[in-house]
């Protein structure tokens, strides 16, 4: 897997291609602005990228605008995106196209490894990887949306969906059989109208609809630490 790191952090991109090498990944570039990150995806061609949500100059949300962009240039190129605090709007943004192959992940998470590098796997074959964090923050939602009608299971199947989870591990986390999490999504796609014949992801949609439920959240005020 041939990948682009965007991070303007040297110790933690550098630990990034450390870390990425030696799970047999290729890092093609490591760069450290939103510029030079669209200039690399366009001459490496890679299978992924992950980009820290601030990036220079301004340290605010340059990661996410060149990450988006890279997606409309690059067929929908799959990016995980890293960020040091818990930002709704950011990864409602990114999924807002209705599309796979996205991760929003703390950058707490590279520490575990195993999870991280499953997640990359996920977001590579056009999956979804939520943070728990970021799922976490999002359970108390606003009144007067059709996520009312879910019932507790099926909100937690979907919290877990939200994570980038597939149904076996759904199954094995709630300790239910395949049969019950296969129907608790149907029932899911059902109550958010997500037709069968529906053009669109419908993981990815009932993800999104399940973040733009969500309050946004009251993370630390934006500085230019990343």
């Amino acid at each position: 897997m041939r990948v682009v790191i965007a991070e303007d952090n040297v110790l933690l991109s550098s630990g990034l291609e450390l870390l990425l090498e030696k799970k047999g990944c290729q890092v093609v570039a490591v760069v450290g602005d939103g510029e030079a990150f669209l200039d690399a995806v366009a001459e490496h061609g890679p299978d992924i990228a992950i980009v820290d949500v601030r990036l220079p100059p301004s340290f605010r949300d340059e990661g996410i605008h060149a990450a988006l962009q890279a997606r409309r240039e690059h067929g929908a190129l799959p990016i995980l995106v890293l960020s040091q605090y818990v930002e709704r709007e950011y990864a409602g943004e990114l999924l807002s196209d209705g599309r796979g192959g996205i991760g929003y992940l703390l950058k707490d998470r590279i520490g575990r490894v195993t999870e991280f590098v499953d997640a990359l796997h996920r977001v590579a074959s056009g999956g979804t990887a939520m943070d728990p964090e970021v799922v976490a923050q999002l359970l108390t939602h606003r009144g007067g949306s059709p996520l009312e009608a879910l019932t507790p299971r099926e909100r937690e199947s979907l919290a877990l969906m939200a994570q980038g989870h597939d149904n076996a591990t759904i199954a094995e986390r709630m300790r239910i059989s395949g049969n019950a999490v296969h129907k608790h999504i149907g029932n899911i796609f059902a109550k958010l109208g997500l037709a069968p014949d529906d053009s669109g992801h419908r993981r990815v949609r009932a993800v999104l609809a399940y973040l733009d439920d969500a309050p946004h959240s009251a993370g630390p005020t934006p500085g230019p630490a990343t």
